[in-house]
This record gives C-alpha cells, sequence and structure tokens, in this order.
C-alpha cells in the first residue's frame, strides 16, 4: 500500500515503521503510540488495515522478515518505473511473502487438511474446490491437481453452482475453499450447505474472518497485501504454494497407487507429443 492509502494516524506509524524497523517490533503499544503522537488504538488500526490480526501479529511477522533479511515494507511500483525496477520490486514481494509463510506457518492445520482430504478419497467421496475471482483460478488449479492423482475432482466459481454443489455434498466429500479475504457471502453460505451435509471442510483465508471461524481445518493465508487492490498478485502465489503444498502431502499419504496412476498419466502425455 501506499501512504497515501493511510488515515493521518496511519501514516504517522507508518513512518515510524520505515524510520526503524528493528526498533518498532521491540516496542510496546503505549510507547508507539506516544512516538507517532497518535492513541494506541490507531497503532493497532494501521496493523489492521494491513491485513493483520492486530500488533502482536504484525510483529510476529516484522520479527520474522528481519531475521530473513528481506525488506518487510515494499516500495509501491509507480509509473516511471523501469523494467528493472519492476522486476526487483515485485519479485521481491513475493519472495519476501513465501518465505514468512514457509518460517511461521504452523503444519497442524496442513496435515489435518491432508487427512481430511485422503478420508474422502479412501470413501470414494468427491472433492470439491471453491473459490471467486482470483481464487476461482486457485480453486481451478486444486482441481488439476487432484484429478491427476485419479481423485474425483470439481472447482466451481460460480455462487449458484456453489450453492448447487454444496445441496448435492454428502458425508463422504470434502470441501476446500480458497478465498483472500474470506469475507464472500456465497462462500459463507455454500460452506454452510455443506458443513451442515455432513461435508469435511477446509479453507485456505486469512485469519480472524468469517469463514476460518466456519470451517473444520483453517489453513492461514496470511500477508501484507491489501485484499481490495483491483489485481491481487501475492495472494494468489501463496495460495497456489499451498495448494501445491496439500497435494504433495496428500500424494506421498497416498503411496504407491497414485504414483503409478500419474507415472501412467505422464507417460500417456509424453506420447503424444511430437517427436520433432
Amino acid at each position: 500500500m501506499e501512504l497515501a492509502q493511510f488515515s493521518g494516524a496511519e501514516q504517522a506509524v507508518a513512518q515510524l515503521v520505515l524510520q526503524d524497523p528493528s526498533a518498532f517490533q521491540k516496542m510496546p503499544v503505549t510507547e508507539l503510540a506516544a512516538r507517532a503522537g497518535v492513541s494506541s488504538p490507531s497503532v493497532v488500526r494501521f496493523c489492521r488495515t494491513l491485513g493483520y490480526e492486530g500488533l502482536s501479529d504484525f510483529k510476529l511477522k516484522l520479527a520474522a522478515s528481519l531475521s530473513e533479511g528481506v525488506p518487510f515494507v515494499h516500495q509501491s511500483v509507480h509509473a516511471g518505473d523501469t523494467g528493472e525496477v519492476l522486476i526487483q520490486k515485485v519479485l521481491d514481494n513475493a519472495i519476501h511473502t513465501l518465505r514468512t509463510f514457509r518460517n511461521t506457518a504452523p503444519a497442524k492445520p496442513i496435515d489435518k487438511a491432508a487427512r481430511l482430504i485422503c478420508n474422502a478419497i479412501a470413501k470414494n467421496g468427491r472433492l470439491i474446490f471453491y473459490g471467486v475471482g482470483n481464487s476461482g483460478f486457485v480453486a481451478q488449479d486444486a482441481e488439476h491437481k487432484f484429478f491427476r492423482m485419479g481423485c474425483s475432482a470439481h472447482a466451481y466459481s460460480d455462487g449458484h453452482l456453489q450453492i448447487m454443489a454444496a445441496s448435492m455434498m454428502g458425508k463422504a466429500d470434502c470441501l476446500l475453499i480458497i478465498s483472500n479475504s474470506g469475507r464472500s457471502q456465497d462462500l459463507l453460505d455454500a460452506t454452510r450447505i455443506a458443513r451442515e451435509a455432513g461435508a469435511a471442510t477446509i479453507a485456505i483465508t486469512a485469519s480472524g474472518s468469517p469463514l476460518a471461524e466456519q470451517v473444520q481445518v483453517h489453513i492461514p493465508a496470511d500477508h501484507g497485501e491489501f485484499y481490495e487492490q483491483y489485481s491481487p498478485m501475492v495472494s494468489r502465489l501463496l495460495h497456489l504454494c499451498i495448494v501445491d503444498v496439500l497435494a504433495t502431502q496428500v500424494a506421498l499419504e497416498l503411496g504407491g497407487a497414485v504414483q503409478k496412476k500419474m507415472a501412467r498419466l505422464k507417460k500417456n502425455l509424453i506420447d503424444t507429443r511430437y517427436s520433432k
């Protein structure tokens, strides 16, 4: 986010972070507020505007990024930036987000999610993937990855189809929802219907969101990108990577049978290629 997007009080807090990130993450909220010349709630509001649960969550991610040697606050792109500068800024944002997730993501939710998916596959249940907008493309990617394992996998990005599919789910099925904000009403309605039908429910979404509270397993996908931006980039890459991790763990847990299917699929695809 650019400084102009913050309120006046939040801009003062942002300047404090930029001046000395290391000192910021060590100060209590009262001292931060005093140095920025704002109230303590304004400090917390600044953190939440960036997409974090509060000051503690912001400090945790800030400390992790400082230890990695990657700048936490990245400069926004500007119209006059050269190609070289744009490459650096865009990739630095992506690298920072993925490194932070690698260093701070809890493994237990992914383990639990993998078990729910494996249970659905063992019961010949369906794997259903929901996403809206950019998250819809991630849902399609998840469908593709699990379809290659020989699973019954289906992705839906239309709100009405999501409600219809949820209404047809049963206890053997597993629903995985991908959402940046976790606040889409259609997704929340469809998730509730699927849960009431007895389907297992998993969400890759922001911590503290309504969707995170509604599912059996929540995989936190927290980042510093403002989720109401026109074109989310970092969040999409993070969601794709989480799906990759989940699909890899499921493939390993399912063992040799799935690996044989994938090897056969790969061979048949190679056989369709031109030899020249």
